[in-house]
Parts: C-alpha cells; sequence; structure tokens
C-alpha cells in the first residue's frame, strides 16, 4: 500500500523522525486555513502517488495569503501524469543549506533491509546512480542485530556527507529503520533529506510503501488506504477477498493456487498470448466465488478470452462449473471460455458444462491444450484506448482509478 507524502510523514512523526510542520487540505479554502495557521512562507504540494511533482507545477511557493488561494487553486484538479490532484499538503518553507538523500527498502535477492543514502538529494534516484554511481552508500542490516550507531558512521563516511551532520543524519537513518521494521514497510524514501541553515536534518519528502499482507497489525495505518488510487479492478477483487493482480495482457487467467496460476501464466506467454491478470480463487472455492472472480476478470475491458485452469484438492470441479454456470446466467458475456478441469469431481463438473450448453465455452482436457486454445480464441489484445463495455464494467460508477 502506497502512502500519500502527508500520510508518510504522520508515520514518520510516530517514530520521530523530524518533519517541518505542515497540514493537509482537500479545498482551496482549507489550504488558506492551513497557511495562515503554519504561518508563511509556506509550500503548496500536490499530494498524489507519483514522482516529478515540482517538474510538473504541483509544488508552489507562497509568502502570503493571496499567493497561497492562487496556487491552491491552480493545483487542485490539475494533471500529473496522469494523477489527479484531489488533495494539498501545506507545509512551512524549509531553509535549505543541502540536500541528501536516504531510503530503506526491503532487498528481496538478499533477504534483508537495505539501508542507502546519498550526498546529491533533490532529483530521482535513478539519475543519482547515472550521475555517480559511488555517490550511493548501501549497507544490509541484519534483522537479528538491527540498525547500529556505527551503521550511520560508515554510510555517512562512504557517502561523503558534511561531517558536522554525520552523527544527526546517523539517527536519521536509525529512526527510518525503526519506522520501516515497526511499521512493515517495504520501501521508506526521503528525498530530499534536508540539512537547514541551523543544521538541523529534517526529512522534507516521504515515500513509503507498506506491505499489504500485514495491515491486518496496523489497523490505524489500514484507515490511510486510499482506495480512489487503487486499480478499480484490483480494489473489487479486494472487496470480494479474491487475489487479484491486474497484468497488461488480453488473456484472463483464474486458477485455483498461486502455484497453478503462476504456471498458467507460464503456459499462456509459452502459446504466444498475453495474461491479462493473476487471479487465485484459493483452495475450496464455491459457486458464488468462482462467479465473483468471473465479474472481476471481465471487468477489465481489455480481456478477450478467459481461461479456467482448475486442479481439484480441495476445491470441488463441479462447484467451479456451478460457478461458471451461474456467472453466465446473471452477467452479459461475450467473451470465450476455455476450461480445465482436473481432479476432485472433474467428471461431473465437465458434465454439468456439458449439460447446461454454455455459449462459447470449450473444455480441453490438458494444460497445455488449454492454454493454447484460450490464446487462439482471445486474438490480439485491443488497442490502449479500447472502450468495449464488460459485463460489470459499470459496477462501481463512481469509482475515481486516480488521486
Amino acid at each position: 500500500m502506497d502512502l500519500l507524502e502527508y500520510q508518510g510523514k504522520q508515520l514518520f512523526a510516530r517514530h520521530g523522525v523530524p518533519i517541518p510542520e505542515g497540514r493537509p487540505a482537500a479545498t482551496i479554502e482549507e489550504a488558506v486555513i492551513a497557511a495562515d495557521e503554519v504561518g508563511y512562507p509556506v509550500v503548496i504540494k500536490a499530494q498524489v502517488l507519483i514522482g516529478g511533482r515540482g517538474k510538473a507545477g504541483g509544488i508552489k511557493l507562497a509568502n502570503d495569503r493571496e499567493e497561497a488561494e492562487r496556487h491552491a487553486k491552480a493545483i487542485i484538479g490539475m494533471d500529473i501524469h496522469g494523477f489527479t490532484v484531489h488533495q494539498l499538503y501545506v507545509e512551512k518553507a524549509s531553509d535549505i543549506a543541502e540536500e541528501y538523500y536516504a531510503a530503506v527498502v526491503f532487498d528481496r535477492g538478499a533477504k534483508q533491509p537495505m539501508v542507502m543514502l546519498s550526498r546529491m538529494g533533490g532529483m530521482e534516484v535513478e539519475e543519482i546512480a547515472e550521475k555517480d554511481p559511488t555517490a550511493i552508500a548501501r549497507l544490509h542490516v541484519d534483522p537479528l542485530v538491527g540498525f547500529q550507531a556505527f551503521h550511520g558512521r560508515r554510510l555517512a563516511f562512504e557517502s561523503g556527507i558534511a561531517e558536522d551532520v554525520i552523527r544527526p543524519v546517523g539517527t536519521m537513518l536509525e529512526r527510518l529503520y525503526e519506522a520501516f521494521v515497526g511499521e512493515d514497510a517495504m520501501l521508506l524514501e526521503v528525498n530530499p533529506l534536508l540539512v537547514t541553515g541551523d543544521r538541523e536534518v529534517v526529512a522534507l519528502d516521504a515515500k513509503v510503501t507498506l506491505d499489504g499482507n500485514a495491515l491486518y497489525r496496523h489497523p490505524e495505518t489500514a484507515e490511510l488506504r486510499n482506495t480512489g488510487a487503487e486499480d478499480p479492478q484490483e480494489r473489487m477483487a479486494r472487496e470480494r477477498g479474491l487475489t487479484y493482480v491486474k497484468l497488461d495482457g488480453n488473456v484472463g487467467i483464474l486458477g485455483n493456487g498461486a502455484g497453478l496460476v503462476m504456471s498458467t501464466l507460464d503456459v499462456v506467454a509459452q502459446a504466444g498470448g498475453r495474461p491479462a491478470n493473476f487471479l487465485d480463487a484459493g483452495g475450496g472455492s464455491k459457486a458464488e466465488e468462482i462467479s465473483n472472480a468471473v465479474e472481476v476478470i471481465l471487468a477489465n475491458p481489455k480481456v478477450t478470452g478467459v481461461l479456467f485452469n482448475i486442479f481439484g484438492g480441495i476445491t470441488r470441479c463441479d462447484e467451479v462449473a456451478n460457478g461458471l454456470i451461474t456467472a453466465f446466467g446473471s452477467l452479459d458475456i461475450s467473451v470465450p471460455f476455455v476450461v480445465r478441469l482436473d481432479g476432485t469431481n472433474d467428471e461431473e463438473g465437465r458434465r454439468l458444462l456439458a449439460d447446461a450448453d454454455l455459449p462459447n465455452v470449450h473444455v480441453e482436457k490438458t494444460m497445455l491444450e488449454a492454454a493454447s486454445r484460450a490464446v487462439e480464441l482471445a486474438g490480439e489484445a485491443p488497442p490502449e484506448d479500447a472502450d468495449r463495455p464488460g459485463p460489470s464494467a459499470g459496477a462501481d460508477p463512481d469509482a475515481d482509478p486516480e488521486q
């Protein structure tokens, strides 16, 4: 789960990370009131889940009430790289002496958190690495040991930051690491990490990604979930208790068990197709869950064919067949379906499908045959701007996919 800047700073504050004073605002009037409370000069910041706000005109300095109102009016509703600005953050302007870059990220390859520090802040991390690969100091932290004071000093010396702020930067990194572990984060990024004229170290920005699977341990953080910024299909699947990840292809995929679904994606790609999603219906799926899964898959207008690949263990193939029959009875389905059923009650499932005689439903015996048939029937993916109405395209007419 990604957080907006002001939400990330609220999380930072819980762990003692110094941040400038600021207030969130959802309207022009709220932004002006916030600016009056914080005290001029202030910075009006667009709150969107993407970088490059400053270059796009989404960050403006206001020296008085008139400028604050003018900037707030210009930024709210602005489009920044496909994201519409619905919220602002009004922050006390800072005295900038130096800008560094700091981050804590989970390194999947090393299976450990990695802390990074660079003296070249204020730009994209890719630009930092390209400009001077040695400018980013990196350190893996043993989770059993945790981040120690000497870790901060090592990173500071290797990155070449100013000597008089080595200790406060080390303290900042320690607190960021505490927040990373305490909040079950996958990424904490501060760019820039600011050194003020008084040589104070402050987090001037906050990019935070949390592990969505750990939100049950953080109910106060789960409330920050920005549903308007989520993909409509992924939000729809989450509400129905389905494990769904949207991809960029046109062959909808449903399977039971993550390993089987991953294998199905590979086989579809091997057959020359492009999967439109990962959808794991899970073990023991009932007819209603299968029907819900069909609705989620077809909510994506790019889907031109669907492949069901079921290996019945706990899941009963006759329940899957009943779910598909239910979906065809309640939804206006026009795309072809290819179904492969194997395992518990597979013969009964195939018999149910044969008796129902559903239009454009094809049953195959093996996974390879099913994948090849699905790719053939799905054909080429529609263009990016295709607007084919899906059976559940109107399921959430008020959904706002941008934030």
